[in-house]
């Protein structure tokens, strides 16, 4: 389902799920979607845009007025039971209001926004609102540091910049709300966390490049302290986030996204972060998974200290007051009479201001990345949790790309199972994702819409292995089809194996891939060559073919056969190749046969139909030549009229004016160096005024009203060079067979064309040119039978 409208840039989002409501902020626009189904025509709709003078002031700032100029909305959150809050950029100058959701209107005129709303559209931000406190972090103002804030109520907090910088650059993607003052034994605070990427200042082997991943934390209760630091922090850390791949040797530093994943206790909580290279030309993600423990064991750790004329931040490794710097007001310092943070000493203060960073850095879970792609550029995630049916707790990746595409994946063992691939939105990025169990889908944003998809699609996996290959924790297979476990009250009859992905279709595959096995013929001349298509339904499976029931070994530059994801090609076709060929689709260990062909390779038809006796035959050739006797005679008698009729001075005319126009034939060459008037390097004028592409020879007829020129026409522009063979076997330098690979592969539909012309053994005896080699296999492959298919997708 799908919800567009003419407002463009669809990228806050907040679900409702208790009132079923999604509200999504856009661009001069806030909606309030039925998250049932959201292309229902229920959906409420604010205009906020920004004024024309507004707009004006922020064109004469030197903002682009196409995309900057406007108001964009940047903040969504509830603020209490009967109001949401809001902010936008409002053209470069950010402005918040309250929205009453009963009738979803703005219940007061929209109030300064500059401490909770970045003037820009791309600036990091982040927010919460926790218990009618505004929790933000930006970079607010035009010119100012990025910062962490709580703006209301009193007393406002924000970061450190002087002497030391808190915050160096820091472009913020996510933000938490950890309760861990629930059951506390120690009567601790909750804690807000912060995850960003900032510029770093160690000098270390591991920070070497410019930019690093971080996290940040705060105390609920901070109050700032008396005098030192006062409205300022007193309980802010940060540590630094490693996600390393080994193999590689990529340090991932550029943390895009994060997740924060709650469970039953403050301390299962987990962080899932989509890191990126700092290296732009470099589309390679990671994601990364943190406990709240590892977070909590970095911010009890040593500290770093900024050293040197070059302010460089180095291990500390000297006296640590008392209390201990950055931590909360607990249980045991209530009762040292220390209540609130403007009764910690000053020593600990100035410690806190000297001494933000931590030492010791977060390692991820498994110490690894748990999913990485060198080719795709992960923007947004969400994770869910679900049991599967062998009592595990499994969680449910839902990772958007900056193409339109969401990959589901499977977390088993820290390593993350792809389980489906879906095209949202075609070649734009998706700027959030949200899930809602309750309606059992998951919500995409964009640029240019909103688009609600389902948590799962059981029903697309039509045989047993296809659903247990799935490792789908929400899907099983129930002896005749692929089902959702929740829509099963009795799941004991129900398969489902997401750690291996192989077990349990042994009994259920009889009957069930047979009926479904695809049979064809196909006759190939000998010489010619021969496609035969194997479509995988599965991106993780492989091809594997068999002749007569042998695997067949090996696809090299003499075996005969190519093998490719869609297909076997056989090369030149030799008649001991006929047989029976069945491709397999190889998955997990599995084997499972999806098409055979019935292969007959053939000689050549004989050129003398057999017509059957000496009698008919005789008959054949009479009848030829009373034929063509009759035609030879008719022909003659024309020949003999039209030389008679003609007069001698009429043909003498046709013969100057058929010299005069062949002579006006040109033969030019196309530049690419061609301008826009069609001049070319030489000066000459293309005839045709277009342009094209370069090395192409093209034949200009001239006209017949050319004026005659005196001088004598300048010669004709030299051919272009015809190549040199390099030996006396025509073996072309550089020649194609030194780079042919031994698998092929199809490219947008197109059959396969083999060139050998560096084959010593089958090279021409005549030492045929390219072109002409081209079309002498070109011309071999028009007889070349091929299954009518049509290409598809190979998603």
């Amino acid at each position: 389902r799908r919800f567009r409208s003419p407002a463009v840039n669809y990228s806050t989002v907040l679900l409702e799920a208790e009132s079923q409501r999604l509200y999504v902020g856009a661009r001069g626009a806030v909606f309030a979607l039925n998250a049932s189904d959201i292309s229902a025509s229920s959906a409420l709709t604010i205009e906020w845009e920004a004024s024309p003078e507004q707009k004006h002031q922020c064109l004469l700032k030197g903002k682009d007025n196409k995309t900057e100029c406007f108001n964009h909305i940047r903040f969504l959150q509830r603020f209490n039971s009967t109001h949401l809050y809001t902010c936008g950029t409002h053209a470069f100058r950010p402005l918040c209001a309250y929205i009453r959701e009963e009738d979803f209107v703005m219940s007061s005129q929209p109030e300064e926004g500059r401490d909770k709303c970045p003037y820009g559209p791309t600036t990091g931000h982040t927010g919460l609102i926790v218990d009618q406190q505004i929790y933000t972090a930006s970079q607010y103002e035009f010119r100012s540091f990025p910062d962490i804030r709580r703006n209301s109520p009193s007393p406002t907090l924000r970061t450190e910049d002087a002497p030391t910088r808190w915050l160096n650059e820091a472009d913020f993607v996510g933000s938490s709300l950890v309760r861990e003052s629930v059951d506390s034994s120690t009567g601790d605070d909750d804690k807000l966390y912060f995850f960003f990427t900032e510029r770093s200042q160690e000098r270390t082997t591991t920070y070497s490049q410019g930019r690093v991943a971080a996290v940040a934390r705060v105390c609920k209760g901070d109050r700032g302290g008396r005098l030192t630091l006062q409205k300022r922090w007193t309980s802010f850390l940060k540590a630094r986030l490693l996600c390393y791949l080994h193999e590689y040797d990529f340090h991932f530093n550029m943390l895009r996204s994060v997740f924060v994943l709650h469970g039953q206790t403050p301390q299962d909580t987990l962080f899932y972060g989509i890191f990126g290279l700092e290296w732009k030309n470099v589309k390679a993600s990671a994601v990364c998974r943190y406990s709240l423990s590892a977070v909590q064991e970095a911010f009890e750790g040593p500290y770093m200290e900024m050293q040197g004329s070059r302010s460089e931040w180095k291990d500390y490794a000297g006296k640590i007051p008392e209390p201990r710097p950055g931590t909360c007001i607990t249980d045991a310092l209530r009762a040292r009479g220390l209540n609130t943070s403007t009764a910690l000493p000053d020593d600990v203060l100035n410690f806190v201001r000297r001494h933000p960073l931590m030492a010791q850095q977060v390692l991820p879970s498994y110490r690894q990345p748990v999913l990485f792609s060198r080719t795709t550029h992960y923007t947004h995630m969400a994770v869910q949790t679900t049991r599967g049916l062998d009592g595990r707790v499994y969680h449910v990746l839902y990772v958007a790309t900056d193409q339109g595409w969401l990959h589901k994946a499977v977390d088993v063992g820290g390593q993350l199972h792809i389980i489906e691939e879906l095209q949202a939105f075609e070649q734009e990025p998706i700027n959030n994702v949200v899930i809602s169990e309750k309606q059992m889908s998951v919500y995409l944003t964009s640029p240019s819409g909103v688009v609600q998809l389902p948590l799962s699609s059981c029903q697309r996996y039509v045989s047993c292995y296809d659903c247990i290959f799935a490792r789908d924790p929400h899907c099983a297979w129930n002896q005749t089809q692929c089902v959702e476990i929740t829509s099963h009250a009795n799941r004991s009859t129900l398969i489902q194996d997401i750690q291996l992905g192989n077990r349990g279709c042994v009994n259920t595959q009889k009957g069930m891939k047979k009926s479904r096995l695809l049979h064809l013929e196909k006759a190939v001349r000998v010489g010619d060559d021969a496609l035969l298509q194997c479509e995988l339904s599965s991106n993780l499976a492989n091809p594997l073919w068999t002749l007569d029931g042998s695997q067949l070994q090996g696809y090299g530059l003499n075996s005969g056969y190519r093998t490719g994801t869609d297909g076997l090609l056989i090369i030149e076709a030799q008649l001991e190749q006929s047989g029976l060929y069945t491709c397999y689709a190889v998955e997990n260990d599995v084997q499972v046969a999806v098409v055979s062909y019935r292969i007959l390779v053939h000689q050549d038809p004989p050129l003398t139909p057999d017509v059957g006796g000496n009698e008919n035959l005789e008959a054949i050739y009479l009848s030829l030549v009373t034929i063509l006797g009759s035609l030879c005679v008719v022909l003659a008698v024309v020949l003999v009229y039209v030389g008679c009729c003609l007069k001698p001075e009429k043909r003498n005319n046709r013969k100057q004016k058929q010299h005069r126009s062949s002579s006006l034939m040109e033969l030019k060459t196309i530049s690419s160096h061609c301008n826009g008037n069609g001049v070319c390097n030489g000066g000459s004028k293309l005839l045709n005024g277009g342009l094209h592409d370069a090395g192409f020879l093209q034949i200009v007829p001239g006209g017949g009203h050319q004026t005659p020129s005196k001088e004598p026409p300048p010669p004709a522009p030299p051919l272009p060079p015809t190549p040199q063979l390099s030996s006396p076997e025509c073996d072309f330098s550089g020649g194609l067979s030194a780079t042919l690979p031994s698998v092929l592969r199809r490219m947008n539909g197109n059959s396969y064309v083999l060139l050998r012309q560096s084959d010593s053994e089958s090279a021409s005896p005549l030492c045929y040119s390219f072109a002409e080699e081209l079309n002498r296999i070109l011309e071999k492959r028009k007889h070349t039978q091929l299954l009518p298919r049509p290409d598809e997708s190979s998603v």
